[in-house]
């Protein structure tokens, strides 16, 4: 059923930049939750070549969880858990690296490496060189966390420029949309990448370094709505069936653009109903909702946890669309997220389930299962690194690139 749009005056209502209510001093619950997701980066950390394990124990990396561990790095420093010279160090070692790996085809970073040889790969093979393509959505992520980096520490000025100036960036964008490659039978394929929410995000991270993106940043021109539990939830007309790409609403994206940017890749309006609509669910089913993708720690060991993807409600669905309901979970992160920017009563809620249920000796577990009540026991980069970023940005009390002067 289609579902209340948002209108074009609570659209303008929100340009000013957005802080979250309870924002300011950590207390010690805060602190042992940014402890326990330091605890992945320590662990996972590669000393040859400053780059993190996507996930717990495998030495493979993407350029989206790469990102994850320069937002840990930063956090843990100006959260104190680690001196200055152990950040300069860390952060010297893995630019270093970034503006010195072998590219696809010579021109930007392939979509996984492995992270102690630097050996481009295919995702969970370590040993086999294979050229896959790259993905702008990846790239636009660390666009964002590379200014972070850039604005705030000027010792990181020119090696962050070294990075950028490695890589051939134009080839990105093509008619103001992003474009990412991909190896189908040997023949590579440059496609349009991103759907409504991480196509904002990472758009406006490609704009902060002055590429065009004008048609990736415009937030309403696909946007349709649905009605899941009463609230109108955005999503993008462009799905399977229309498109060929999966049109999957997620946590993750609005939770990053609040941290980060301030809403400023897509509205609060939208994220205020994504929220909306999983308490929503929670109030009706009693099942507390904090969706977003994630890895699994067992087959097919990554999905997309969905509020809505094409054209079906609540469904866990693989990139291949395999239906995996049965494997839906709260998400760490994501409840995490949520309560940062919201701290509401039931933001709340999912926050003091995470403390109960997801601790490991190792970091934060991925999230809880519904239908199997029992952790999922995953643990990566991403899901932390995304936790130490909420809990840097509720200290400092600002979205991140404006805590750090990025200029836009």
């Amino acid at each position: 059923m289609p579902g209340t749009p948002i209108l074009p005056s609570e659209l303008t209502s929100t340009k000013n930049l957005y802080i979250a209510p309870g924002v300011g001093k950590l207390d010690s619950v805060d602190m042992a939750v940014v402890r326990q997701a330091w605890l992945y980066f320590q662990r996972n950390w590669n000393n040859e070549t400053g780059l993190v394990n996507s996930v717990d124990g495998f030495t493979s990396v993407t350029m989206w969880d790469q990102a994850a561990a320069i937002a840990a790095l930063v956090s843990a420093k100006e959260l104190n858990l680690i001196p200055a010279a152990e950040f300069e160090a860390k952060m010297s070692k893995m630019l270093q690296t970034l503006a010195s790996l072998p590219l696809y085809k010579g021109e930007l970073p392939n979509k996984v490496y492995n992270a102690k040889t630097l050996i481009p790969v295919n995702y969970g093979q370590l040993d086999k060189r294979e050229e896959i393509g790259w993905s702008a959505i990846d790239l636009g992520r660390m666009a964002i966390w590379l200014k972070i980096v850039e604005a705030k520490y000027p010792k990181m000025r020119s090696p962050v420029q070294a990075v950028w100036k490695h890589w051939q960036v134009k080839r990105l964008t093509k008619n103001g949309q992003m474009y990412g490659t991909a190896v189908v039978q040997g023949k590579e394929q440059y496609n349009q990448e991103g759907r409504l929410g991480y196509e904002n995000y990472a758009a406006y991270g490609l704009k902060l370094w002055g590429l065009d993106v004008k048609q990736a940043l415009d937030y309403k021109s696909n946007t349709a709505f649905v009605n899941l539990y009463g609230k109108g939830v955005p999503y993008d007309r462009r799905d399977s069936k229309n498109s060929g790409a999966n049109n999957y609403v997620l946590s993750e994206p609005y939770i990053l653009d609040g941290i980060e940017t301030g809403f400023k890749a897509l509205p609060k309006v939208y994220a205020d109903r994504i929220l909306a609509a999983q308490q929503a669910r929670y109030q009706a089913t009693k099942q507390l909702t904090a969706l977003t993708e994630d890895n699994l720690d067992r087959p097919p060991y990554f999905v997309y946890n969905s509020l809505f993807v094409n054209s079906k409600p609540w469904a866990t669905i693989t990139d291949t669309q395999e239906q995996h309901n049965n494997l839906r979970f709260l998400s760490a992160k994501a409840a995490i997220g949520w309560h940062i920017l919201y701290n509401t009563a039931y933001t709340r809620q999912l926050f003091d389930f995470v403390q109960a249920n997801l601790k490991s000796k190792d970091g934060w577990y991925n999230g809880f299962y519904e239908s199997l009540r029992q952790p999922n026991q995953s643990l990566t980069a991403n899901n932390n690194g995304v936790i130490l970023e909420s809990l840097l940005y509720k200290q400092v009390g600002k979205p991140l690139t404006v805590w750090a002067k990025v200029k836009n």
